[in-house]
């Protein structure tokens, strides 16, 4: 039996929490292994600053923002170059929250693989139907795509909304429902080798796709209903949780990130469970105590430990989340519980 495809996550996946210097400084992430990034998605954790998404496909120092429809721009002190081990920081000069002295930002790191299920696409819009290639070699069940020479949303399609997903649409800069749209992926489901767009993809405007698959033990794109109680839903991933990132597609909720590095009570310091930091991909809100957004990070999945429209009333949600380490590695040894 395959427990997992991959026994050492921190090879594709890390969170990293750093200071800033307002100088240079190369951020070097903590796992026990080296890992170079090819995307990196940054938010300030103490202050309304909008997050900051770079990636080695359109090349350092070119930013996108997750919580906003800016178009790409050039922020040449900010995100400097992707590391060995880590990645390098300007002086932040023009204030964008990655390196501004005494700020805490927290840095999500992926390295893209068809191995790891995460691949990172460019391509021009033509505003028609329109194949694009991806190389993960497997079905993507989730893509956010974004315009990098104009302003525009970041479509998102998620295979757990609905059975027939093609058809409908989320933006990850919102906090909106789920919508029917046949101009965004053409009412045409992905495959394993291409994705589909529409008309909502304008003609000569330049766009990137971050797509990924689940990969067992290491990777999960999927959805849960939630029971509307304290004593919440869990859902089981099959590895310890590093990051989870959950919507609602019924209501006009957020976009709720959690992970294992980030404390629930900055006051007691306390890092265990339940998780409740949240920060909102959406939105440049700072992380606060919410206890509404309360989650156990366990070793095979996360359970739910409040009753809100967020993140846990009857309806349906959806989900991303990447290990820390797996629950059964590949030699049928279990990780340590939580």
């Amino acid at each position: 039996m395959a427990y997992t495809a991959i026994d050492n996550p921190e090879l594709y996946f890390q969170v990293k929490l750093y200071t800033g210097d307002g100088s240079t400084q190369s951020i070097t992430l903590d796992g026990d292994e080296d890992m170079q990034p090819d995307m990196v998605w940054i938010k300030n954790r103490g202050g309304a600053d909008g997050h900051n998404l770079f990636d080695a496909v359109r090349g350092a120092t070119k930013r996108l923002r997750p919580n906003d429809e800016t178009d790409e721009n050039i922020g040449a002190d900010t995100l400097t170059s992707f590391d060995s081990d880590g990645f390098s920081l300007g002086a932040d000069t023009t204030g964008d929250g990655v390196n501004i002295s005494g700020y805490t930002p927290v840095a999500w790191c992926w390295e893209e693989s068809a191995t790891s299920g995460t691949d990172i696409v460019t391509f021009t819009g033509t505003g028609g139907t329109q194949n694009i290639s991806h190389s993960l070699s497997a079905v993507p069940e989730m893509i956010i795509c974004k315009s990098r020479s104009a302003a525009g949303a970041w479509y998102t399609y998620h295979a757990g909304v609905a059975s027939d997903a093609e058809t409908d649409y989320l933006k990850l800069n919102a906090n909106e429902a789920v919508a029917d749209g046949v101009t965004v992926w053409n009412d045409t489901a992905p495959t394993t080798s291409v994705f589909t767009v529409g008309s909502a993809f304008d003609n000569t405007t330049t766009y990137v796709a971050y797509a990924f698959t689940s990969k067992q033990g290491f990777s999960k794109i999927g959805s849960y209903t939630g029971n509307g109680n304290a004593d919440g839903t869990f859902v089981y991933t099959g590895f310890a949780p590093a990051f989870v990132m959950v919507k609602s597609t019924a209501t006009a909720e957020g976009w709720i990130i959690i992970d294992n590095k980030r404390k629930y009570n900055v006051a007691t310091n306390f890092l265990g469970n339940p998780k409740g930091y949240p920060l909102y991909a959406q939105s440049n809100a700072a992380e606060a105590v919410n206890t509404w957004a309360a989650t156990d990070l366990l070793s095979n999945g996360f359970k739910l430990r409040v009753s809100h429209g967020q993140i846990n009333d009857t309806s349906n949600f959806i989900y991303m989340a990447f290990a820390e380490a797996p629950f059964v590695n590949s030699n049928g040894v279990p990780c340590n519980a939580r």
